[in-house]
């Protein structure tokens, strides 16, 4: 049976419409079941804690759950390989650092690419950490120490928390600031560095805020400046490297999300959008103040500014880490 002309008109230009829609129109039906988070590392740990505390934040912007899913192994890589592999359409996510979206790329031969693999989502924050030294180390500041070094060639010990750890290449790049040279004696991680260093077995390391700052609270190590060109909240009392001499020796380890690459840019603005306004809730800032992190402005938290950043991190890192010939355990 033929249609009215007015009935098929109406029809035709409905199915135009439809088919010239813009892209963000679909986003609106964004998401429709929760978002799984790949978490690279071990439930537990400082960098899993954020994660939780963010992608619960996500949840009242998205409507649905941003569930945390652990998948480690290999200093990241299986997890960052298995996002790097999912379909691209906002419902797998990876949160990521310093060490799986830099430091694994210049030292591991990965089954896929940093920065072509991945769509920039949000910079999270960033933890500024800390020049640490034995409490009988014969200096009172960061100054002091480079001279020490400097009068005792390969005597000295820094306790690291492995290759291509921020503790290890914020070793390296102290020595090429300073021109000092010193042991970088490897640990399973920063805790286990603290009891070497109370005891005097190791003279200094490079460490994170919240495993230094009780120790040197409770006068069991020196703390002479923290790595950044600002000072910490958490102890305002350090002087940064620039002031106590030592400009420029700058290692804020952060974390960061990134979606699969190929998936739509309004899907990243919606997902974008949810972290935006997590991050802006005073209640998780709290939460991320007191485990020593700091959030960037407003304007740090684009997707186009991480992936800036995540360049410039490459372009400075990676010559440090090669010419240093760190190799993955």
């Amino acid at each position: 049976m033929e249609l009215p002309r007015r009935q098929f008109l109406h029809l035709a230009g409905g199915a135009t419409m439809l088919a010239t829609l813009p892209r963000t129109t679909y986003a609106q039906a964004f998401p429709s079941h929760p978002i799984t988070m790949v978490v690279p590392v071990p439930a537990g740990g400082a960098m899993d804690t954020v994660a939780r505390i963010v992608a619960e934040g996500m949840r009242a912007s998205l409507g649905h759950p941003v569930v945390i899913e652990n998948v480690t192994g290999a200093s990241g890589s299986i997890g960052v390989g298995r996002v790097a592999r999912a379909t691209p359409d906002g419902y797998m996510i990876i949160y990521g650092a310093l060490v799986t979206h830099v430091v694994n790329a210049a030292v591991y031969q990965l089954p896929y690419d940093v920065l072509a693999d991945f769509e920039p989502l949000a910079l999270i924050a960033a933890t500024p950490w800390l020049i640490c030294a034995k409490k009988d180390l014969p200096a009172n500041d960061l100054s002091g120490l480079v001279a020490w070094l400097r009068a005792n060639p390969d005597k000295a010990s820094s306790g690291t928390a492995g290759p291509g750890s921020p503790s290890h290449i914020g070793g390296i790049l102290f020595q090429n600031i300073t021109s000092t040279r010193f042991q970088l004696i490897p640990y399973r991680g920063t805790a286990p560095v603290i009891p070497d260093l109370v005891s005097g077995t190791i003279d200094m390391a490079i460490l994170d805020p919240v495993t230094a700052l009780p120790q040197f609270r409770a006068g069991h190590i020196k703390v002479f400046a923290v790595t950044a060109k600002s000072r910490t909240a958490t102890a305002p009392e350090v002087p940064t490297v620039d002031e106590a001499g030592v400009p420029g020796l700058h290692i804020s380890p952060w974390q960061a999300m990134w979606a699969p690459n190929g998936t739509p840019t309004d899907i990243i603005a919606r997902l974008n959008s949810a972290v935006v306004a997590a991050l802006a809730d005073p209640a998780l800032r709290t939460r991320l103040a007191e485990q020593s992190y700091a959030i960037g402005p407003r304007e740090e938290q684009t997707p186009e500014y991480l992936g800036a950043f995540h360049r410039a991190e490459i372009a400075r890192w990676w010559p440090i880490i090669k010419a240093a010939n760190i190799k993955g355990e």
